[in-house]
């Protein structure tokens, strides 16, 4: 079973000829540590869809499946329960109690699920860089210093779900970053993350993203981050890394994209953390290799056969042919060009099948990666 798994599930709100539908007959699930973003205009059911989650309310007909519990045969105190031991919330009006410190903020969500613990409060205010306005009142603090209290507040409990609301509606464009950066790391560490957002910008960071209008699910876009291009080009980043010449990317990503996508390939074993750093696996390594060697060739073609001299040009030119060639294409290309061994900016094309030197290539690379 999915850890979220919701099953023709309708809320309707009053009765008769006034009753107002704001789920219908909605049904999706979502795996463990997955990050679901949900967008649609207002009255499609967003917040709706939240409250059910969150245990905030019952479906009035269907199934809400969340961690193997079957929400909707939950008494209201059995909900309370189970909200404060697997659900956090973040809002986006952040909801701290005014008269109260950071540190006091967040242990007011251990109070109300087991008891109170300054240290581990602490720590939780730590985790979000807040550790030394943890004596502040709301009233002290800038909006994203308050969003950073909340989401420590969402964490000291170690639910097993984020929900958040509108996260970073009210933050200004810097607070913003953090805040999405903070939940990027905590997506990299598994935590679950459903976020209701108008921002497309913000909804393209999730793993899915689900559109709805009229208390249905219009439509179900998975992202970008999941193609093989965004890969190859992490990979391509990662292999210029290690060389002296410097190198243009026609695409470049912000510190949140860059860290979902590492986080991705990292869970499918392209790539691997060592002492804090990136580096690829036996399989990230080969293919990062056949990435370079056919972007690389498509840069002496352009240089050598069509006489291309801008930069730019060339490297947005590669990049947009070097998707379309099949290996043996790739092949035929290196032979055309006489097996050349450096681009045209001087750093190496690793070799093919059709190039001298290859079985060399093969024994360090190919060997290690069927074995692992």
């Amino acid at each position: 079973m999915s850890f979220i798994e919701l099953a023709d599930v309708h809320k309707t709100y009053g009765t008769g000829t006034s009753a107002v539908s704001a789920l219908d007959g909605l049904s999706f699930t979502a795996d463990q540590g997955e990050w679901i973003a949900i967008m649609g205009p207002s009255g499609s059911g967003k917040t709706t869809l939240l409250n059910l989650l969150g245990c905030l309310d019952q479906a009035s007909t269907g199934v809400v499946h969340i961690a193997g519990s079957d929400t909707s045969k939950l008494s209201r105190s059995e909900l309370t329960k189970f909200r404060s031991e697997t659900v956090g919330f973040i809002f986006q009006q952040f909801h701290l109690v005014p008269h109260l410190t950071a540190l006091e903020n967040v242990m007011l969500a251990q109070y109300f699920h087991s008891m109170t613990d300054e240290k581990e409060a602490m720590q939780a205010l730590q985790q979000v860089g807040m550790e030394e306005r943890a004596n502040h009142l709301p009233s002290q603090l800038s909006g994203g210093e308050q969003q950073r209290v909340a989401i420590a507040r969402a964490l000291v409990n170690d639910p097993k779900i984020i929900l958040a609301d509108e996260p970073t509606g009210n933050l200004d464009a810097e607070n913003q970053r953090i805040v999405l950066g903070l939940l990027s790391d905590l997506h990299a560490k598994g935590r679950g993350i459903v976020m209701v957002t108008h921002d497309e910008s913000v909804g393209r960071l999730a793993d899915r993203r689900l559109n709805l209008e009229h208390g249905k699910i219009k439509e179900t876009v998975v992202f970008s981050a999941e193609e093989n291009e965004d890969f190859d080009e992490v990979l391509e980043h990662i292999w210029t890394r290690s060389e002296p010449t410097d190198h243009l990317h026609a695409t470049e990503y912000t510190e949140v994209q860059w860290r979902r996508l590492v986080n991705v390939m990292t869970r499918i074993g392209l790539l691997k953390i060592e002492n804090g750093e990136t580096v690829f696996t036996p399989r990230g390594e080969e293919r990062a290799r056949i990435v370079i060697r056919r972007h690389r060739l498509s840069e002496r073609l352009f240089v050598d056969i069509l006489t291309i001299r801008d930069d730019h040009e060339i490297e947005e030119s590669a990049c947009k042919f070097e998707h379309i060639l099949s290996p043996e294409v790739t092949d035929k290309m290196c032979a055309l060009l006489g097996h050349p061994t450096e681009c045209p900016h001087g750093s190496p094309i690793p070799p093919g099948p059709c190039c001298p030197g290859w079985d060399a290539w093969f024994d360090r690379l190919i060997y290690p990666c069927i074995m692992s």
